[in-house]
């Protein structure tokens, strides 16, 4: 019986490569539903994301390892493809299969879901690769090309990154998004305090310890925070670090009325209403019904009244709103992603260069369309879960130049957690992946001109 469980389990890894692939769909979600369906064994669930995520995440490496054992074979189905890179990403990156074990199971896979000529390809391609050794990363001699192989990102990406930031912080960050990040949570400052859900959590049997960055967060070493009690009760929001920042470039007094323009699935906005401590009022909105919803949901389990959401286009937000009716406004705008990797690792491979250029005219639009209902000494914080200047530093300093009412407003810094302070440049905030071991993120705070 036991036999069938390892089977099973990267039988269930190989399905889930060829549907992402295939169907360009999310990672994350595919594993969740697999999990499920075929019931998965607690003990075999690490294994199974190790398995699809690890193999996802070192795909163009696998590929460069597996190519010259591949020559001379003609036309490749992709399943097979994927049961050699899944194969070789145990052998190479995994201490704890035994190589002959992996190629067994191989071997095994492929006479289920072929016929005997491939089973003895698989053999043949990983006993060659297990005798003769890996190709040689250090032959490839342009350093950008050698570093997109080496971690596994394209080379339009490498190079966008090395020509900004430098080719050693793109070094670290590609590096850093193969790697699993850990869970975080912000607490409900409304109903509990970091210590009382630290003692809650560790009694639970959870492993926790507070962020040294953030003074609200807490970070899970093991187990998942949204199966604890703490969670249920509405003390605490599953919410990536740095994502938590732009709460706090915003700030927030008292019954002031506040917009969240682009707010599903809720963590800004809930953490806004937590920091105005459920007085004034926090206008929601998203593009999709079922969205707001999840808004709403979240609202509820964390006891916050002062949220008031809308399914609402937010470059048509005049139609709906005064101007000069909000005294804060949050534009945490739809990005590339490219600083959430190591969440979504097959997202490297489906994005192109284009797609920035695209995202910077959505970009502007919305920050045109929210800018005039802010009343005059207002603030307005432009976030993005990306790392790319075309979609951040780029969209801020084309706004300014065309808004004159608006200037870079410096008093951001007052308002964050201290240990933040290195990172802010003025009036804006590039967080990568290897500086707080969060994901990459960018804020920029603007204020509207009193006079």
């Amino acid at each position: 019986m036991k036999k069938l469980k390892k089977k099973n389990v990267r039988e269930t890894a190989l399905e889930l490569l060829e549907a992402i692939e295939k169907n360009q769909s999310y990672s994350n979600l595919l594993l969740n539903n697999a999990i499920k369906k075929n019931e998965i064994d607690q003990k075999d669930i690490g294994l199974l994301t190790e398995l699809t995520y690890g193999t996802l995440q070192r795909r163009m490496t696998l590929d460069f390892y597996l190519q010259p054992f591949l020559a001379g074979n003609k036309k490749i189905e992709s399943w097979v493809n994927q049961l050699l890179r899944l194969t070789l990403y145990q052998m190479v990156f995994l201490d704890k299969i035994p190589d002959r074990a992996a190629i067994f199971e191989a071997v095994e896979i492929a006479k289920r879901w072929g016929h005997k000529g491939i089973s003895g390809m698989v053999n043949g391609v990983l006993r060659n690769v297990q005798r003769k050794g890996l190709p040689d990363l250090e032959q490839i001699e342009d350093s950008v090309e050698r570093l997109s192989i080496e971690t596994s990102h394209p080379a339009w990406l490498v190079k966008r990154w090395a020509d900004q930031l430098g080719f050693e912080e793109t070094k670290k960050m590609c590096e850093i998004n193969l790697t699993a990040p850990l869970q975080t949570a912000r607490v409900n400052e409304v109903k509990a305090s970091r210590e009382e859900c630290l003692s809650l959590l560790k009694e639970e049997g959870f492993e926790v310890e507070p962020s040294q960055f953030i003074p609200v967060a807490i970070k899970c070493l093991r187990g998942n925070l949204a199966n604890s009690r703490v969670f249920k009760d509405g003390l605490i929001t599953i919410q990536d670090e740095s994502s938590m920042l732009a709460a706090y470039a915003l700030g927030g007094n008292p019954n002031e009325k506040i917009l969240d323009a682009c707010a599903a699935p809720g963590g800004k906005t809930t953490h806004i209403a937590e920091k105005m401590q459920n007085t004034g009022q926090v206008i929601s909105l998203d593009l999709h019904e079922h969205k707001v919803k999840l808004i709403n949901d979240n609202a509820d389990r964390l006891g916050l009244s002062n949220i008031k959401t809308n399914a609402l286009d937010s470059r048509k937000v005049q139609e709906h709103y005064e101007k000069e009716s909000f005294d804060r406004i949050l534009v945490d705008a739809p990005c590339s992603g490219l600083g959430v990797m190591r969440r979504k690792p097959d997202m490297k491979y489906t994005k192109k260069e284009d797609d920035l250029y695209q995202l910077h005219k959505i970009q502007r639009n919305l920050l045109d369309a929210v800018s005039p209902l802010l009343k005059k000494g207002g603030i307005l914080v432009y976030s993005t879960c990306t790392v790319d200047k075309e979609e951040n530093q780029h969209v801020v300093q084309s706004f300014l130049k065309n808004n004159a009412e608006f200037e870079g407003d410096i008093s951001v810094r007052e308002r964050m957690p201290k240990a933040i302070a290195p990172f802010i440049d003025n009036f804006e905030l590039q967080i990568l992946p290897q500086d707080i071991g969060s994901d990459g993120f960018y804020i920029a705070c603007l204020r509207k001109k009193v006079q």
